[in-house]
């Protein structure tokens, strides 16, 4: 027998089936993660060697679905695989999240993870076994790593809380939250809510880490059948020299304190610290620098860590002398953009988005064509992040990983509060979020700057929605920490958590944690997650004080859009023989008309600049769907002549036969005597045949002429 397999139970008498052995040999490691007919193949390359004084490491991670796994063909003209969805980078970010602290800090060679799905499952979502199939083939290979790891989705469902739940099940479930985590702690938090309690998202974490153990523990069996034909390798990535570390140290630690504890700006503490760092390399000797320069530059990031965070610490104050729950000054204006349908400026401290709502019909709507998940989606957020909001000088590329990360936590946190259940609200709706300044949590200006942008729109949100970010300092000896609200980009890079919150005054709706130190309890969990929930009410106080509730009316240039019904078989009637009545409809009333079949009904939208192309339109259409009533008087055009009478229609796409003598009542030689084609005329329907033909009459609605005197 090919292959090596670990089987766990997900506690619902679902079996998972961990493999290697069997596919993919030649990869460092591999391992394949079967749940009923989902699978996923992960694979593990890493370079024998280090580049020369590298110091990150060098980490790829990839997630791609095959259209095949499911019997379906890639959409597109080269029906082919191509670039990843926003979908697969995101699960891509999930799984690099949750593996990247893992490595040994002095490990620099170039790895690659690929995990890609093979067979899926319409009901079994892959992205909750991504990650688990990614360590697998991590623990089962000779590089180096921490883990194992695994990942988890937690919903709630009817009150109880279930793991990795259908795609079924999800529908009637108010938490959506992935979970990564190794054996003793949680890495990563990513999900969605229903406006829960901070209590019940403790809960959630600790429900999905006592589930991940177990997948953890099936790893660590599945490694030690294959340990001792591949075992870990040895490696040496870093040269270090501890004169020159404590060197660097005694040099520059008190400077780098000073200025931590200066409280200056972003740029001013920045040009601060490279000066210090300057300082150092020109009291090197000249011709050691460039043998030293990597060295030192590592150990100055050391004593920058070591320093600010001491400094936190120790003072109880942050980089730019705020406490450590203290929100930094934010101002705000809305409707900035004059042509937008709704705008806004949104700026906390030195972070600032501008961000516009474009309201759109149901043409609008993005398409989802992936390989599990199909359909389509009315709210669409994109969060763009250009170089000079943070003075660089980069060239623009396509959209960044993080980018598409950001936008898609800000996208969950606002989805739940715009009523796209309203039959009111028939809108797509587009924001776009540009960070213009950037020292912290862009991603929850974006949340801020969405909900402002959506009220000076006019759209009836259900609530406001505000998000901040939140910040741990530890100290791992004494056990001293702090936890920092609305956290700057220094305190989230040097720090041990980034943990982003975002909600209404009554819970949380979206939230996003990266941690990176070992043993962060429940009780500091709670503790941050209370803290959160104060800085998130302060930031919606300020935000009501730009605008407390949405616009009254949507600005003169939105779109109106109305909806009506008509009965369903009369659908036909309406779009025409290829769209010839409903294309010449939206022509002549300069309209935008979408049909769709719901329930027993058709459901139209009628979108126009105003509501006057609308009601014609809608007059149009009721014109269609009518029935004709015998004893109805009708406007009708005349469509066709012949020698026995005229052809009239009475209702868009209905004629009926105007009889050469029921046009007037004296006798006519000719119909043309009296009617041409394209005249307006008033008819009454006289009678239907037995073959559903319409005789009409004129001549019953003109008055009849006085009889002639007798001589």
């Amino acid at each position: 027998m090919i292959g090596i397999n670990k089987t766990f139970d997900l506690g619902d008498g679902r079996e998972v089936m961990i493999e290697t052995g069997k596919l993919a040999k030649q990869a460092d490691g591999s391992a394949v993660v079967k749940v009923a007919n989902t699978m996923l193949l992960a694979t593990v390359c890493c370079k024998k060697e280090a580049v020369e004084n590298t110091d990150f490491m060098p980490l790829q991670v990839e997630y791609q679905e095959k259209y095949g796994a499911v019997g379906r063909f890639p959409g597109g003209f080269f029906k082919r695989e191509t670039r990843p969805s926003e979908y697969e980078i995101l699960i891509a970010r999930l799984v690099d999240r949750a593996l990247r602290p893992l490595f040994p800090d002095n490990f620099h060679a170039e790895t690659q993870v690929l995990v890609t799905l093979i067979s899926g499952d319409k009901n079994n979502l892959p992205d909750a076994y991504a990650g688990l199939a990614a360590s697998a083939a991590l623990a089962v290979s000779n590089i180096p790593f921490l883990g194992p790891i695994s990942e988890v989705r937690v919903g709630r469902i009817d009150g109880k809380m279930v793991i990795n739940p259908t795609v079924e099940e999800m529908e009637n479930s108010d938490i959506d939250m992935i979970v990564a985590a190794s054996m003793d702690n949680i890495m990563m938090v990513e999900g969605e809510m229903k406006e829960i309690s901070e209590a019940d998202m403790v809960e959630a974490l600790n429900v999905a880490h006592a589930a991940i153990k177990i997948q953890c523990q099936a790893q660590l069996d599945l490694a030690a059948m294959v340990e001792k034909a591949n075992p870990k390798r040895e490696y040496c990535h870093e040269t270090n020299d501890d004169d020159l570390r404590e060197f660097v140290n005694k040099a520059t630690y008190d400077k780098v304190y000073a200025v931590a504890k200066s409280f200056m700006g972003k740029q001013e503490r920045n040009d601060a610290f490279d000066q210090i760092a300057t300082e150092l390399m020109e009291s090197i000797p000249e011709e050691e620098r460039e043998e030293k320069k990597y060295m030192v530059k590592r150990y100055f990031h050391d004593v920058q860590y070591h320093a600010v965070r001491n400094m936190i610490l120790n003072e109880r104050v942050r980089l730019d002398g705020r406490k450590l729950d203290q929100i930094r000054p934010i101002w705000i204006e809305t409707d900035y953009l004059p042509s937008a349908h709704g705008s806004a400026i949104f700026t906390r401290g030195e972070t600032q988005s501008l961000s516009s709502c474009t309201l759109g019909t149901k043409l609008d709507e993005q398409t989802i064509d992936g390989a599990v998940i199909e359909g389509t989606s009315r709210f669409i957020l994109h969060y763009n992040f250009p170089p000079f909001s943070v003075g660089e000088v980069k060239p623009i590329r396509s959209t960044g990983r993080r980018e598409i990360g950001h936008g898609n936590l800000a996208h969950r946190a606002l989805k739940p509060m715009i009523p796209f259940d309203d039959p009111e609200f028939p809108y797509t709706v587009r924001l776009v979020s540009d960070i213009l300044e950037s020292n912290g949590s862009s991603s929850m200006a974006t949340v801020c700057a969405g909900t402002l942008a959506l009220y000076d729109c006019g759209v009836k949100m259900r609530k406001p929605v505000s998000g901040i970010a939140m910040g741990l300092i530890t100290d791992e000896k004494t056990g001293n920490y702090g936890i920092l609200s609305d956290i700057l980009g220094d305190e989230d890079h040097l720090g041990d958590m980034d943990f982003k919150v975002c909600g209404t005054a009554d819970g949380i709706t979206a939230c996003q944690m990266d941690i990176k130190v070992n043993g962060l309890s429940s009780e500091i969990m709670a503790e941050a997650l209370e803290q959160a929930r104060r800085g998130r009410l302060h930031i919606l106080g300020e935000m009501k004080k730009a605008i407390a509730e949405p616009r009254e009316d949507y600005k003169p240039f939105v779109p109106r859009i109305v909806k009506m019904q008509i009965p369903r078989d009369q659908i036909g009637a309406v779009i025409g023989p290829g769209g010839k009545i409903i294309q010449e409809l939206q022509r002549e009333t300069n309209t935008v008309i979408n049909i769709q079949e719901q329930d027993n009904f058709g459901v139209i939208d009628i979108a126009a600049a105003n509501i006057d192309d609308i009601n014609a339109a809608i007059a149009r259409i009721k014109g269609i769907v009518a029935v004709p009533e015998v004893g109805e008087i009708y406007e009708g055009k005349v469509k066709n002549i012949q020698s026995f009478g005229a052809f009239v229609e009475i209702l868009p796409g209905t004629d009926g036969l105007l009889h050469i003598s029921e046009i007037e009542h004296r006798r006519l030689e000719k119909v043309e005597d009296v009617l041409k084609i394209g005249d307006m005329i008033t008819v009454k329907l006289i009678a239907v045949d037995d073959k559903g033909k319409l005789k009409l009459s004129r001549k019953v609605l003109l008055p009849k002429p006085e009889p002639k005197a007798k001589n």
